[in-house]
């Protein structure tokens, strides 16, 4: 090939085209347990959260619920992922070597909000969210009582059914109901027999198991290390238990012309990805999880 910004342009047209099929066809799992919030400057303030009103009769003048009695701030990252395809590659029509990279360019890109979100569910233990309080806590506080989303025991039928009553069982602070029904039980790849027993199995220690299909199972590669951990969650709400909220969708960008110093230095021209994202806590209220450290 003769390497002229018109069959530059054309090269980067097809690296773009294969670039955005492979990231369309990609299937992720971020948004079963995350909504997706358009951010417009660096960062997010999410004050109102901490706020679930339920609808009440109306006696006398209206009552105005209070959405700013927290500070949580979501700051935006940027992110990139870049590629070099040598100038040799490009005068030998060796371009066809590229492809599967291309693709899995893609790939990475698509999955990495996977990476971002379950990484939070990992560290949920100690990392804080909007009340101050790890978002896995026995110490969150709904008006004056202190209420726990938060277990050590093992993933078995018994603390899977604890687990799912403590969340049904909240109520705001005027005593009603959050109608909070878990849906999606999420585990690490090492906990999938567990998970799949309670889930599944019709008869669990020689009694009918009332709990089957009682949830979704989602296994995820990313919970890999914190193999005896597990989560329960109702993600049928607008908004879910996590947020990704996106500055910049990721755009497909290149650096070739031959001015350019990786070009004239290193005989390179770079294709790459970058964006603008975050992810963080949603409502503490619509997750369960538990460490499994507990020892027998």
């Amino acid at each position: 090939m003769i390497i002229n910004q018109q069959a530059l342009n054309g090269l980067y047209t097809n690296f773009k085209s294969i670039f955005n099929e492979a990231f369309q066809n990609t299937v992720t799992n971020w948004e079963k347990v995350a909504t997706k919030v358009p951010s417009v400057t660096r960062e997010e303030n999410y004050k109102w959260l901490g706020q679930l009103p339920r609808m009440r009769e109306w006696i006398g003048d209206r009552e105005v619920q209070n959405l700013g009695a927290f500070d949580y701030t979501i700051k935006n990252k940027d992110f990139e992922l870049t590629v070099g395809v040598e100038r040799n590659d490009i005068e030998d029509d060796a371009i066809g070597l590229y492809t599967p990279i291309i693709q899995d360019l893609a790939y990475n890109t698509a999955t990495f909000p996977d990476e971002m979100v379950f990484g939070l569910l990992k560290d949920g233990f100690t990392n804080l969210c909007y009340d101050g309080e790890p978002f896995f806590s026995e110490n969150h506080k709904i008006g004056d009582k202190t209420v726990s989303n938060k277990s050590n025991q093992k993933l078995t039928i018994t603390s899977y059914a604890a687990a799912r009553q403590a969340m049904m069982s909240l109520v705001n602070e005027q005593g009603k109901s959050l109608k909070l029904i878990p849906n999606l039980l999420v585990v690490a790849p090492a906990n999938e027999a567990a998970a799949r027993k309670v889930l599944k199995a019709d008869m669990i220690d020689g009694s009918t198991n009332i709990y089957k299909d009682s949830a979704e199972l989602l296994v995820i590669p990313d919970l890999a290390g914190a193999d005896d951990a597990w989560y329960l969650l109702c993600t049928t709400r607008p908004l879910k238990p996590l947020i990704y909220q996106v500055r910049k969708e990721p755009e497909f960008v290149s650096l070739t012309s031959e001015k350019d110093q990786n070009v004239f230095m290193k005989k390179q021209f770079l294709y790459g990805v970058d964006g603008r994202s975050n992810a963080g806590y949603g409502f503490w209220h619509m997750a369960f999880g538990s460490d499994g450290t507990q020892v027998d």
